[in-house]
């Protein structure tokens, strides 16, 4: 039997995660990650951010890892998971406030990342217009615990429904803030460091985090210092438009190599005679 990784035809993981406006749903993630100040502290304290260098290198496996983990067959799966958990559990992170020291892979801190991703994914993915029921967003959620598993989570932990992780994010709120390390995050959106042959894209880096920060939950923008009046309707047409724009390209030139695969089985799932 062939082994298509954790998801497979059929499911809404590769329907969603195939679309080229999920993009903008991988930089939401990361400012909302950072509001957990654990998170942020154990993330800053770890890598050399401000290196424009190391900052794109870090971005590069982050984007390499959501790859591994939606596409391919579960012994990469595998293998980059072990890898991920195993640096982890070597990391630690020291909160400035107390002096406590805490691990990276603090099973709070993990499951912050993972709803963070979850939850605007599934935000950029309704609002831009990929057709969803209400069940296949539940889904969605329901199958993405297989992806926490992955970083070392007890998928029975982790949300599996959009009602269960709405409970999560209530219940999460109060822990919540924007540290320094943050806030310059934030800031860092619209100049990114990048290597010299990437220049040209901080010619487009504002009004991408113009629309990345639109698509933050209220919330999260005061949480930033920022206004948080009602910009989500801007923001929704915005991103409608952009997902519009992406579908008049050809599908050859609109999807990646995985995507392409993923489409192509799927077609073939449903219909085994042709």
């Amino acid at each position: 039997m062939a082994d298509h990784g954790m998801f497979g035809p059929g499911s809404v993981t590769w329907r969603v995660m195939a679309e080229p406006v999920l993009a903008v749903g991988g930089f939401r993630a990361l400012l909302l990650q950072a509001l957990h100040p654990h998170s942020m502290w154990g993330t800053a304290q770890n890598s050399d951010l401000m290196d424009k260098d190391a900052a794109w290198a870090r971005l590069g496996r982050t984007i390499e890892f959501v790859r591994v983990r939606t596409w391919e067959p579960t012994d990469e799966v595998e293998r980059i998971g072990r890898r991920i958990r195993n640096l982890h559990s070597h990391l630690s992170g020291v909160d400035p406030r107390t002096g406590e020291v805490f691990p990276v892979d603090d099973p709070e801190n993990l499951l912050w990342v993972h709803m963070g991703e979850v939850d605007s994914y599934l935000d950029i993915a309704r609002r831009s217009g990929i057709p969803l029921t209400r069940a296949d967003c539940d889904r969605f959620v329901d199958e993405q615990r297989r992806s926490a598993a992955v970083v070392g989570l007890d998928p029975g932990d982790v949300p599996a429904s959009v009602a269960e992780m709405a409970d999560y994010y209530a219940g999460m709120r109060p822990r919540l803030f924007a540290c320094d390390e943050a806030k310059d995050g934030l800031r860092r959106l619209f100049n990114p460091p990048v290597p010299p042959p990437f220049l040209p894209l901080k010619l487009a880096a504002p009004g991408i985090a113009t629309l990345v920060v639109g698509t933050l939950p209220r919330w999260a923008r005061r949480m930033y210092g920022l206004p948080g009046l009602p910009t989500d309707l801007a923001t929704t047409l915005a991103l409608k438009g952009l997902y519009r724009t992406t579908h008049l390209v050809p599908p050859g030139l609109r999807y990646g190599p995985d995507a392409k695969r993923a489409y192509a089985l799927t077609r073939d799932s449903l219909n085994p005679a042709a």
